[in-house]
């Protein structure tokens, strides 16, 4: 291991770029995630992926 590492060149975010999907902060009613997290341990699917695949339903696309 350096002593010294040269961030100089570095930049900010993930290591690897994710393809398809983008992270982002969202502000959801307490009642929604807990019934989503309530959900998420009926079908053993995440939380997240539970309310993907609703809004992708709502505005017509496949979830992936």
């Amino acid at each position: 291991m350096k002593k010294v590492y040269d961030f100089s060149k570095a930049k900010r975010g993930a290591v690897v770029a994710s393809t398809g999907k983008t992270r982002i902060t969202i502000y959801v009613d307490d009642a929604v995630i807990k019934r989503f997290k309530a959900q998420s341990e009926k079908t053993g699917k995440g939380y997240q992926t539970l309310i993907n695949e609703i809004l992708a339903k709502y505005v017509g696309k496949r979830a992936a």
